[in-house]
């Protein structure tokens, strides 16, 4: 495939001060609409370490829409780029997950991203950030809270309540399994909130992580020994 290009929307080198100006412009530029086609094939992503960071490991799943059947597993690893600087994971780890992306034998439909979409100081986490670059729907699954408050999420499965931001709504904390901690969804590019929620409780298994994602931790998992971090 020749998608996603390599150049177009930034360069990745850039200072921690640039990176947080761009953050900012390109923040503007995100779809907060529903703008998804007929969807048969969706990609989970998770991104992580090896050798105390000097290593990016991306893998990306894709699966079959309905019924979650894995098509195709990508696993891409190089050197890291770009420091550790909280807010700013993306430079850090989108270079690898674009080079995944770009050794996929199809385009997917849907993305499902561990980590933040909106739910972001500069409202541009790593899921939204991803969007831009592949032009496609995108959705984070995060499983920690990096900014916004929200009210005690009730306890039966399925049950969300508003991640916010001030008087902004910037996410949804999703109860996706009965006795354990939420998980906090925002869309990235091209979703409106209440679509990224349903598209996450739709593909929920019988864990804490919708099947996507889930996927992708437990390819990257099997074949290289994570850090507790990634």
């Amino acid at each position: 495939m020749r998608w996603p290009q390599t150049t177009g929307l930034h360069d990745w080198a850039l200072t921690p001060s640039e990176a947080i100006a761009l953050q900012k412009r390109l923040a503007l530029r995100l779809e907060h609409e529903d703008r998804l086609a007929a969807v048969t094939c969706i990609a989970g992503v998770d991104i992580g370490f090896e050798d105390g960071g000097a290593i990016t490991r991306a893998a990306v799943v894709l699966l079959a829409w309905p019924g979650l059947a894995v098509l195709e597993e990508v696993v891409h690893r190089e050197p890291t780029r770009f420091p550790y600087v909280p807010g700013l994971l993306a430079f850090r780890e989108l270079p690898a997950a674009l080079a995944a992306f770009s050794r996929l034998s199809r385009r997917p439909d849907l993305v499902m991203v561990d980590g933040q979409g909106i739910a972001h100081p500069r409202r541009l986490g790593i899921a939204a950030h991803l969007g831009l670059w592949l032009d496609l729907p995108t959705i984070g699954i995060a499983k920690t809270r990096l900014c916004g408050r929200h009210a005690e999420v009730p306890e039966r499965r399925g049950d969300w309540t508003p991640l916010m931001d001030g008087d902004e709504c910037i996410g949804a904390v999703l109860r996706s399994r009965a006795g354990v901690k939420p998980v906090f969804v925002s869309p990235g590019h091209r979703l409106s909130l209440v679509t990224a929620v349903d598209w996450a409780q739709a593909c929920l298994g019988r864990t804490k992580l919708p099947e996507p994602t889930r996927l992708a931790d437990r390819l990257a998992s099997r074949r290289y020994r994570r850090r507790a971090d990634g």
